[in-house]
């Protein structure tokens, strides 16, 4: 689940800018008012229990005073108003409203904006990318080459991260790729290329006996082929 954040307007194309915003966020609160608090909070575009994460929590801690001291230095004139959009899921209202809380207290106005599906995925997702702020949980597993999308709708933009990320596939050896994956997971946090909020956690609820049942989701269904009964 993340803030994404719209690079291509002012000032959110301003480093500083972004690191504020993640300052401002209390990843834990949000994890609670979001999914009743059945989530891990994360600190990249990347989860716990992957393949070469790394900890990136301590990169963008959450810290009031250093958010409103990163938006002083950027020249930012407060309040700062943003349009935040939210689609209809009850995480995304939920977690939209504490998070919206929590930028004023650093002098940044959110204004949250409900809208439905069509509407996030032909304005915000799509079409004109018109928005600041908005805050979705992406379900497409091991999406991190949206990163060296320029086009794609956060429009986050780094020749770095695009050379880092092609040594991710192309290296022959696992250790280089798997290292170039902790790499890509770092960097994206540094430029706080969006405000990476937790990984949730889903109940499931299954009869004795039931076999093939993933206890971690590598895509967000169930392979009906692969269960069977004991």
């Amino acid at each position: 689940t993340i803030l994404a954040i719209n690079q291509r307007r002012k000032p959110l194309d301003d480093v500083r800018v972004r690191r504020a915003i993640l300052a401002a966020i209390d990843r834990q609160a949000v994890t609670v008012a979001a999914a009743d608090g059945r989530g891990v909070p994360i600190g990249s575009h990347y989860v716990p229990g992957a393949p070469a994460y790394v900890d990136t929590l301590g990169i963008n801690p959450y810290d009031p005073a250093k958010a409103r001291r990163l938006l002083a230095e950027a020249g930012v004139k407060t309040p700062l108003a943003l349009n935040f959009v939210l689609p209809p899921p009850p995480y995304a209202r939920q977690g939209g409203e504490l998070i919206a809380a929590q930028l004023a207290k650093v002098g940044i106005d959110a204004r949250l904006q409900n809208v439905e599906w069509a509407q996030w995925i032909g304005n915000v997702y799509g079409g004109a990318h018109n928005y600041d702020l908005t805050l979705i949980l992406h379900v497409e597993p091991f999406d991190l080459v949206n990163y060296t999308k320029p086009e794609y709708y956060w429009g986050y933009r780094s020749a770095k991260f695009d050379e880092v990320f092609e040594r991710t596939r192309s290296s022959p050896r696992e250790a280089d790729r798997l290292r170039a994956l902790g790499e890509a997971q770092r960097l994206l946090a540094e430029d706080a290329a969006n405000g990476f909020l937790y990984q949730p956690q889903f109940i499931t609820v299954a009869a004795r006996g039931l076999r093939g049942l993933w206890k971690d989701q590598p895509i967000f269904a169930n392979d009906l082929a692969a269960l069977s009964w004991g």
